[in-house]
């Protein structure tokens, strides 16, 4: 059956990647990105090479809260489904790490954004959908203060971070939502992976992004994926394992499914009286 699959940060590297195998294998594919034109380009190259399925492109800046609710508004005025939402989009260095918001750049684009977009479009995401969130093998504990932006941190500190919030959420949300919420999984795609975000980090050319590739495609379509709600894969060992010792402890998960809530709603508020 023809799937319709989202996939953020999907103009270049592991997202495109992904794109392009679903693409490929007849899915209908929504594209996100920052910047129209690469999104009309990865659009062009996915409709050369697709099967029946079908290509969609939005843009929308992930760092602005505002956009990520209007982004979530864009795919339910369009779609009544989606059945696999993969969070991929992230960020590591940037020039500035505070957004206009207050927030920390790197929290709110690898934590607090897909988290906002799942939340948004549980309405059009049922217990047969997927989502796949983009982890990391570096996860370090949550500062509570970066999180809301009242912290400064390095790049690295603030990814390992960013990534554990995310692995921590999802499990959380997962249970949740269990029994008929869809399936929520944090996935580490491969460490060093030759992607735009490690060439810029590290000045490495990195490994195959098509290592990353495959296990998106997996946990989006595999069998093998079907009851990983809440888990966390580590592709580097190949296997289902133990995210940080923080993402199974269900008082520190608590208090920041808390402050996520929290941010989500001050942000609210003051688009309402803005």
């Amino acid at each position: 059956m023809t799937k319709t699959v989202l996939i953020t940060g999907s103009t270049d590297g592991i997202g495109l990647g992904t794109a392009k195998i679903l693409s490929q294998s007849g899915q209908n594919i929504l594209l996100h990105g920052r910047n129209a034109a690469k999104l009309a380009d990865a659009k062009a190259m996915l409709e050369a090479i697709a099967g029946h399925g079908t290509v969609e492109t939005y843009v929308a800046d992930l760092s602005d809260m505002a956009a990520v609710e209007a982004l979530a508004g864009a795919f339910m005025a369009r779609h009544d489904r989606i059945d696999v939402l993969i969070n991929n989009a992230g960020v590591f260095a940037v020039p500035d790490p505070r957004t206009a918001a207050g927030l920390d750049i790197r929290f709110a684009v690898n934590t607090i954004a897909p988290y906002l977009l799942t939340r948004r479009l549980l309405p059009i995401l049922d217990k047969s959908a997927r989502v796949v969130n983009l982890s990391s093998a570096a996860q370090s504990p949550v500062d509570m203060d970066a999180l809301v932006g009242n912290a400064s941190l390095s790049d690295s500190a603030a990814y390992g971070q960013s990534k554990l919030a995310l692995t921590m959420w999802s499990r959380s949300l997962a249970q949740e939502l269990a029994p008929d919420g869809p399936m929520i999984v944090a996935v580490n795609p491969g460490s060093f992976l030759g992607t735009k975000m490690v060439r810029e980090a590290y000045g490495s050319k990195g490994n195959d992004v098509g290592i990353g590739v495959d296990i998106l495609v997996r946990a989006a379509l595999s069998e093998e994926f079907a009851e990983a709600s809440g888990l966390y894969f580590d592709n580097d060992s190949g296997q289902f394992a133990r995210p940080h010792p923080d993402a199974l402890d269900p008082q520190k998960c608590e208090r920041l499914m808390l402050r996520l809530d929290a941010i989500l709603q001050d942000l609210a508020n003051e688009t309402e009286t803005s």
